[in-house]
């Protein structure tokens, strides 16, 4: 198979029959072998209807719904779960997106060995304050942190080599850096393509502002599990290390000055207890064993979680 179109939607009953019939008849005009898969974030609206009717019409749509809303990333990845194509689409269901995209982002990984396409919407239809303004510092954000020169990473269309979404997993809120987490596993042929951007036709967006706050708190654990992840004492033992030693060499010397003055020089001395810099080098020794301890439950239970990705679905189709 050549494709598989992922399409995570949440109350978009009247974009998808148009979208439907768009990425079919770009699918036919190129000859791919195709799979469309739905997946069903818990609309309350008649979006499953809708794709039970668009089920019987064509066998190459799919679809699991699930029974409330989890959000994108588990929705990605349950449908990255079924995909079968040599090469993985994922787009948004509002039409935002244009299916004409996908013939150059396939031949973008299948001809120039790109691992992951993203797209960048440089000309944007969305609010230029309370959406595009943001978007651009959060990008900007991602790129410093990240090291990975994307305009656009949230963009939902982006092409993926099959064997990159069987490698990673989506979970929380981590949709937004799957280029990221790509990366991290050793895909680091990633690419860009200017896409177009069509403006909302239907219904509203599902984010708001505090997908900004989200995504940066994501990005920084992303980027702390892309580096240590497997090795969280490597972080944790070394700040627990220096903060111990720290506050051990403070307590050495307030203890020797203190011997000192006592017992060699006969003067009198400030009471330890009495002394700021003792309860501090107290503080920093509490913290790092801290610090060290927290590594070592760290590398017994990071990423082992065994119901991380466990969704409750009771319907499909195909």
């Amino acid at each position: 198979m050549n494709l598989s179109i992922v399409i995570p939607l949440f109350n978009e009953e009247e974009s998808l029959p148009e979208l439907h019939q768009w990425i079919v008849r770009v699918m036919e005009a190129n000859q791919f072998s195709y799979e469309i898969i739905f997946v069903d974030d818990g609309s309350k609206d008649n979006s499953w209807q809708v794709i039970e009717q668009l089920a019987t019409k064509n066998p190459h749509v799919k679809a699991i719904g699930f029974s409330r809303n989890y959000g994108k990333s588990p929705a990605l990845h349950i449908g990255f779960e079924k995909a079968q194509g040599d090469v993985v689409i994922t787009m948004d269901a509002d039409l935002q997106d244009s299916p004409d995209e996908i013939p150059e982002l396939y031949r973008m990984v299948v001809e120039e060995k790109f691992d992951l396409v993203s797209g960048w919407k440089q000309k944007r239809f969305d609010n230029a304050v309370t959406k595009n303004l943001p978007s651009k510092l959060y990008n900007y954000a991602n790129r410093k942190i990240s090291g990975i020169q994307l305009h656009d990473m949230n963009c939902g269309l982006k092409a993926y080599r099959k064997k990159v979404i069987k490698s990673i997993e989506i979970y929380g809120e981590m949709h937004r850096f799957i280029p990221v987490m790509a990366k991290a596993a050793g895909f680091e042929r990633i690419g860009e393509k200017v896409v177009q951007h069509q403006a909302r036709k239907y219904g509203v967006s599902k984010f708001g502002w505090n997908r900004f706050i989200n995504g940066f708190l994501d990005l920084l654990t992303i980027t702390f599990l892309s580096k240590f992840g497997k090795r969280p004492m490597h972080f944790f033992g070394l700040v627990g290390t220096l903060l111990f030693m720290l506050g051990f060499g403070f307590a050495f010397y307030l203890g020797a000055y203190k011997f000192y003055c006592s017992f060699i020089a006969h003067e009198s001395a400030r009471l330890l207890t009495q002394r700021p810099s003792f309860y501090l080098s107290l503080t920093c020794m509490i913290i790092g064993s801290m610090m060290f301890l927290a590594g070592f439950i760290g590398e017994l239970i990071l990423r082992n979680s065994s119901i991380r990705n466990s969704y409750l679905i009771d319907k499909k189709i195909n």
